[in-house]
């Protein structure tokens, strides 16, 4: 089984995905929160800051590109190019009202014949691994038949498939029976995406879908960045290392390299950086027993010094879990 982490807008950046590769990894893929194509330009400083392979040393990284239009997406896909990436990923999944509006992310998957359009233009005109990640469909389960019919005729490097439509944004349950279907349909390798927060819910989907070579996890690894390193043995890591940090010490290193290289990139301002670390622990608090009180207060810090010592604080709170 691989191990993908999904994109996440604002938290999955070189900086996480490096750190968690450092303190968890690796993972068989990384994807980038998804890029928007400017019209006739290159990528912006924060962009390439995210993408630039110096920025990604050691990692298969897959930049996800969020368009509509043909063109925009053949343009980035050749720049990234350029920056010696080996595959790219369409993003027909966001299901943001704001992304939908414009007929982007899961919005696209209301004008099938667009899309068909769409796909013709860029498999002609790219010489470059192109996978797809996608939902169920806009408004109804049924559209996933038709869906998947027309992604069979095009030669994606897998189909990650977050079973759910737009508009049950992330409510209720990922439909295994969507997905049971989507196996059962496609030509193109296929990735399950949605609802995996421990080992043991990705270990079921290899056990019931046995066509599944990947799984891409988001939500659950970003509140528990462990789960998948803990249940997973890498064996040349522990030959490296054969005192196993325990998982504080693990979560400790993991945000001090977060949050350093934060402080460093926006040069300590206490705005830029608490808005980052406030977005990773907005998650990753899950992960801390009877931590709501200090939870609280990180995220009502404004100065780092306080930051700083609350997190202290909280990984010494653990050592009776260790």
């Amino acid at each position: 089984m691989k191990y993908y982490m999904a994109p996440m807008e604002g938290i999955t950046t070189a900086i996480y995905r490096t750190a968690y590769d450092s303190c968890f990894g690796p993972m068989d893929k990384y994807f980038t929160p998804f890029l928007v194509p400017h019209l006739h330009k290159d990528f912006n400083t924060k962009e390439r800051r995210d993408i630039l392979p110096e920025y990604n040393e050691g990692l298969y990284v897959v930049p996800q590109i969020l368009t509509n239009q043909s063109e925009d997406f053949i343009r980035t896909a050749k720049l990234l190019q350029q920056y010696g990436y080996q595959e790219v990923n369409l993003n027909l999944g966001c299901p943001s009202k704001t992304v939908v509006s414009k007929g982007r992310g899961a919005g696209f998957l209301g004008d099938l014949e667009k899309l068909e359009r769409f796909l013709d233009d860029i498999f002609e005109k790219l010489d470059i691994k192109i996978s797809v990640k996608s939902r169920s469909g806009l408004m109804e389960h049924e559209e996933l038949f038709e869906l998947m019919e027309l992604y069979n005729d095009f030669p994606f490097t897998e189909v990650i498939l977050h079973p759910r439509t737009q508009r049950e944004f992330y409510k209720g349950k990922a439909s295994r029976e969507d997905y049971q279907e989507a196996c059962r349909l496609t030509v193109n390798p296929i990735c399950y995406n949605g609802d995996l927060r421990t080992v043991q819910d990705c270990e079921q989907i290899e056990a019931v879908f046995p066509g599944t070579q990947a799984v891409m996890v988001g939500r659950g690894l970003l509140s528990r960045p462990y789960f998948i390193s803990e249940s997973r043995k890498n064996l040349e890591r522990e030959a490296a290392s054969p005192k196993e940090e325990n998982r504080w010490h693990r979560l400790e290193k993991f945000h001090h390299q977060v949050y350093e290289a934060y402080c460093e990139a926006y040069d300590r301002d206490e705005k830029n950086v608490l808005f980052k670390m406030k977005e990773i622990w907005s998650y990753e608090l899950e992960s801390f027993p009877n931590s709501e009180k200090i939870g609280k207060k990180i995220k009502k810090a404004v100065h780092l010094l306080e930051y700083e010592k609350l997190v202290s604080h909280l990984f010494l709170s653990m050592a009776p879990y260790s």
